[in-house]
């Protein structure tokens, strides 16, 4: 290994303060000679450390970077040698890595963790889909540039498609799935227990097997008891399911990648990016024109679409202008959404007035089906829940529970009156969850 005392010499840069030391590399900041001083870090390998299995692990960490382009996953600019080193030459990160910056803040609030985890499962995305695990997930081994974080040290990484099995030992064990740990054969999706690890550290300042000695941690990994939350741990819904599908112990039934990358927590689709501008100005120019046509509902929807790609682009916009005048105008389409909110509100409780009569009467015509009057005393809890204010998440399960209780029903029932009311009914609660998930969406665009 290069000398702990000095850092080696390299022909084409100066190599100035270590960053940091492992088993097989230290990794020095840089600076290319000549004009542009462009700072890097190389990553010196010594030779003489290196056995075979290390050795095949360099290789292929060196050919994986060679071939990879993501904005998420830190570049290799070019790979070096001489008769003691070997050097990678990766892009510099200024911001250091996510482990100093979670003890530095102890916790992350849930929108930030959420910023970085959309990072984290875009360059995921990326690299299942080019059949390559990363294996060695953790916060030492993620890398700010600003608000950009980017995955680092593929030493371990290997090309894996999703029928591929390995049982080497490989990575951090704070951070290692189960089955990694219990020796068992393991595939791509140790990678997603990673993920569940650092997303819990990023929430609670620790991760959820922190121990005195590698072997209480393989005792507490290879429990079946299954992962809790923190007592009191403030959490949405979506969060909270996210974490625990992740922290699954069984590989079998823990959230597939297919499932990770379209979790509306994780929410691919708005997290901030340089389209995400382009797409809120094509949709919030949709909400004008149908705002001009009256049609009020369609506006609203529209303007909340639009919201939801206006907000990560305020995130990825750098200039400090730019991001004060996105603010502004983000700030009048959100008072528009409000306007509209209250009158789409005013004109749907009229039409909701006109169906409380005939869901008296389907009560009535029901009284030999318990299923039925229970799936509609749901609904009535869910309209007095959303009448009372209470929009969100819990009202709206509710509404879905009721939904498919009286579906069930409607496809058992004959020809008839009842059937008649049941399907009105039916309509009437679709048109209120409906109109509840716009009311939902309309409160997370304007957070």
């Amino acid at each position: 290994m290069a000398s702990s005392f000095a850092p080696p010499k390299l022909a084409d840069f100066i190599l100035t303060e270590r960053l940091g030391s492992g088993t097989y590399a230290t990794v020095y900041k840089a600076y290319r000679k000549g004009d542009n001083r462009e700072v890097v870090a190389v990553k010196v390998v010594g030779k003489k450390s290196l056995n075979k299995v290390s050795m095949e692990n360099l290789l292929t960490e060196i050919e994986i970077l060679k071939t990879v382009r993501h904005p998420h996953i830190v570049q290799l600019k070019d790979f070096q040698w001489d008769s003691e080193n070997i050097y990678l030459i990766l892009e510099w990160c200024s911001g250091g890595d996510l482990s100093r910056f979670i003890h530095s803040r102890r916790l992350l609030p849930e929108r930030v963790a959420r910023l970085f985890l959309q990072q984290i499962a875009c360059a995921l995305q990326f690299l299942h889909n080019h059949n390559i695990s990363h294996l060695d997930l953790k916060p030492q081994n993620i890398l700010l540039s600003g608000s950009v974080l980017k995955l680092a040290d593929f030493g371990f990484a290997s090309y894996m498609s999703p029928w591929d099995e390995q049982s080497a030992l490989r990575g951090s064990p704070l951070y290692m799935a189960p089955e990694m740990v219990c020796r068992r054969q393991y595939d791509s999706r140790v990678d997603l227990w990673s993920v569940g690890v650092i997303l819990y550290e990023t929430l609670f300042g620790r991760a959820p097997f922190a121990s005195r000695s590698y072997a209480e941690l393989a005792e507490k990994i290879r429990s079946d008891k299954p992962i809790e939350l923190p007592a009191g741990a403030r959490v949405s819904r979506n969060c909270r399911d996210l974490l625990l599908r992740l922290l699954d112990r069984d590989p079998d039934t823990r959230l597939t990648f297919t499932q990770f990358f379209s979790h509306p927590w994780v929410d691919l689709e708005h997290m901030p990016n340089a389209e995400s501008l382009g797409k809120a100005k094509d949709l919030v120019l949709k909400a004008v024109q149908k705002d001009q046509e009256g049609d009020r509902s369609a506006a609203l929807s529209l303007y909340c679409s639009a919201l939801e790609h206006f907000v990560p682009a305020i995130h990825y916009e750098t200039d400090r202008l730019r991001k004060d005048a996105l603010r502004q105008k983000v700030s009048q389409y959100v008072s528009r959404a409000e306007e509209l909110k209250a009158l789409v509100s005013a004109d749907n409780s009229l039409c909701f007035e006109q169906f409380k009569s005939t869901r008296d009467i389907l009560r009535e015509m029901s009284r030999d089906q318990p299923r039925v009057l229970a799936a509609l005393e749901l609904a009535s809890t869910a309209i007095a829940m959303e009448e009372n204010g209470i929009e969100d998440h819990d009202t709206l399960a509710l509404y879905q529970q009721s939904l498919g209780e009286l579906l069930l029903a409607l496809a058992a029932e004959a020809q008839g009156r009842r059937r008649e009311l049941l399907h009105g009914e039916i309509k009437s609660l679709m048109t209120r969850a409906e109109y509840l998930k716009e009311q939902i969406k309309v409160g997370i665009a304007m957070t």
